[in-house]
């Protein structure tokens, strides 16, 4: 009896002390793939890893689910730069948003391209994509480096040195459209998902498997850069998903108890057009289940519908054009509060899987990796964002605002087919707009022992002298807050030389000898909703979610965030790296994704450089590392910031910001 082609290959792994971390061969791999450093995931942090290791001249392959690059600003169609006045002001970004962002002003030929007041930088989600792909490219020349592009590819298993200290090889499936099938993005996600993370062909695609591997020397990094932490789940690593406890850490948490159900709400945005007469509209059949949800949220926008369009408005007629003016064939990208956020929050409709969800449904067995996400949940994100169009041209109802009726708003043109902003024959952006992913929890660290997380303590400006918290915590938890608080009053709080009440708290983030990027952004929520489905007429947000939104002061990326407990040629960028529920809350917009990833590309290149792994830079803290002083230097040298201007212990004048 011939011997399976699995039985194979298992025999050879067995030889070889190799094992498998949820693989499984079905079919023959039809093209292996060298890389020095293999990027998975082509959002912001995907393509900043994938630009800064170019520029160091090293060999880089990187996927992405989607056939654009660039996550937030295209795929996901928030084309939209959320930044802080203090951060913009003052230039302080990494080199390559730096120059993404000085590009979209030039090629618009406005200081504040597309005319929306969310930012002063909003524009068409392929011009991301194209601008980006034009950065890769210059970058791969200048540096010397090799790029390989793998778009419309997902991830299926990973195979692990015996141990799983290393990742040996990771087999991806590539799809493009069966010849005479329907082109790509016809069909909404919720459609197709499932068949993308299927090796064998189907009606609607043909399939390539891939095997990426390190080159012949041996020596190869892997970077988890996808929306949703795909790798920390396939890895069976240890991470965190939704509601972290309440604590002196996590103060302003709205649990007592781990809840992992309630990540962030994400989003289906499209772009609409405004039009000189009304278009002909047809309610879509599922919109009578979705109309009680939709509202402007605040009188101020039911009263001028005009603001909610130059939101996020990304192309505009007329340069200059006010707030309140919207001009025939302007296009706004909607990505609205009480529109087109979908928030489930419960176990029966969470849209990324817990480890328990995925165990009771195979995905973690071999070969059984299907995303790790609910398409029920897809599902409903889609037809709640169509439903808001409708309900934006047609509807008389606000489910916040009984007392300012609905007026419909009909000269809008829903834009949709492949050549329009989303790219899509459906109109609806090619993957949601994810705010919250898995959060690694890194390895152990000094003063670290449950492994390295950054907590809402470490970022935010939230006043703890508030009676919430002495209400809420408990004598130990609100003492422990006050003395992680204290900054350079810490001993005297511990010796009981100071009492609680006298002690002044500091006034800016913590700061960290392993920084590796910076950030600054509001701890901005988007909460799940109480009941599932999140469309119940009724529903409202989990209570206490907002509770820990407020400013932060400028903080930094620590590259122990970045580190996994184990495999160590694994580093972690973009949404995935070890936040708190609601730390990652101000860790998710468009300059900290590029921060993080062009920390995780140099990292990857410098510890190719040196023959080390990654975990070594910090494995001593709190003792000085000449090492890791050396990739700060680089970091810094390519002007990509490891820390804001005159930031230390001692420097307390941070209000301003």
């Amino acid at each position: 009896m011939k011997r399976s082609l699995w039985a194979i290959v298992s025999a050879v792994w067995s030889v070889w002390g190799l094992s498998s971390a949820v693989t499984a061969a079905s079919r023959p791999v039809d093209r292996t793939v060298n890389c020095e450093i293999l990027v998975v995931g082509g959002g912001l942090a995907g393509v900043a890893t994938t630009y800064e290791a170019l520029l160091a001249g090293r060999q880089v392959c990187m996927t992405e689910l989607t056939d654009w690059w660039g996550g937030q600003i295209s795929s996901q169609g928030t084309s939209a730069l959320d930044e802080t006045v203090g951060q913009r002001t003052r230039g302080i970004f990494p080199r390559g948003y730096a120059t993404l962002r000085q590009r979209l002003i030039q090629e618009s030929g406005r200081d504040r391209p597309g005319d929306c007041w969310v930012s002063l930088v909003c524009f068409l989600p392929k011009q991301g994509h194209t601008l980006l792909l034009k950065m890769l490219k210059e970058a791969e020349a200048e540096g010397k480096g090799k790029l390989h592009l793998f778009p419309n590819t997902v991830v299926k298993s990973l195979t692990t040195h015996s141990g799983g200290d290393l990742i040996t090889s990771v087999r991806a499936i590539q799809h493009q459209p069966t010849p005479g099938a329907s082109p790509l993005n016809t069909y909404p996600l919720s459609q197709t998902l499932a068949d993308r993370y299927q090796e064998e062909d189907s009606a609607r695609f043909t399939k390539t498997i891939l095997q990426f591997q390190p080159p012949a020397t041996g020596q190869w990094v892997v970077v988890e850069a996808t929306e949703t932490g795909e790798l920390l789940a396939l890895a069976d690593l240890p991470y965190r998903l939704g509601i972290d406890p309440r604590s002196h850490l996590e103060p302003s948490s709205s649990s007592e108890q781990v809840y992992p159900y309630c990540t962030q709400a994400s989003t289906y945005t499209f772009a609409m057009q405004a039009t000189a007469t009304p278009p002909a509209h047809e309610p879509p059949g599922f919109y009578p289940e979705y109309e009680p949800f939709y509202s402007f949220d605040k009188p101020r926008y039911a009263q001028t519908p005009n603001l909610v369009f130059s939101y996020r408005r990304i192309f505009s007629v007329k340069p200059g054009t006010a707030d309140e003016v919207v001009n025939v064939g302007d296009i706004s990208m909607q990505n609205w509060g009480g529109g087109n956020d979908y928030g489930p929050g419960t176990p029966q409709d969470n849209l990324i899987l817990t480890r328990d969800q995925l165990l009771a449904d195979g995905q973690l067995q071999p070969g059984g990796w299907r995303g790790g996400l609910r398409i029920a949940s897809l599902k409903g994100g889609e037809e709640l964002a169509q439903g808001y169009f409708y309900w934006l041209v047609a509807g008389t109802t606000d489910s916040k605002l009984p007392d300012h009726p609905k007026q419909p708003w009909p000269n809008l043109q829903y834009l949709k087919g492949l050549d329009s902003p989303m790219g899509t024959a459906h109109g609806l952006s090619k993957f949601p707009y994810i705010r919250e992913s898995r959060r690694l929890i890194g390895r152990y660290s000094y003063g670290y022992p449950q492994g390295f997380v950054i907590t809402e303590t470490d970022v935010t400006k939230q006043d703890f002298r508030l009676p919430y918290y002495r209400n809420t915590l408990s004598g130990p938890d609100y003492r422990n807050l006050i003395t992680r608080m204290a900054g350079l009053q810490t001993l005297d709080v511990i010796l009981d030389r100071l009492s609680l009440s006298e002690v002044q708290l500091r006034t800016r983030a913590r700061i960290y000898p392993d920084s590796v990027g910076i950030g600054h952004y509001p701890i901005d929520f988007h909460p799940c909703m109480t009941l599932s489905p999140p469309q119940t007429p009724g529903n409202q947000e989990r209570a206490g979610e907002r509770q820990g939104a407020t400013q932060t002061y400028p903080y930094q990326i620590p590259l122990r965030a970045m580190i996994p407990p184990r495999i160590n040629n694994l580093l972690v960028t973009g949404k995935s790296i070890a936040t708190s529920h609601i730390s990652a809350a101000t860790y998710r917009v468009h300059s900290f994704e590029w921060s993080s990833g062009a920390a995780a590309g140099t990292t990857a290149a410098f510890t190719l450089d040196q023959g080390i792994f990654s975990y070594q830079l910090v494995e001593n803290l709190p003792r000085r590392s000449p090492q890791l002083e050396q990739l700060q230097a680089i970091l810094n040298r390519n002007q990509n910031p490891t820390a804001f201007p005159e930031m230390s212990i001692f420097n307390q004048n941070w209000k301003h910001w």
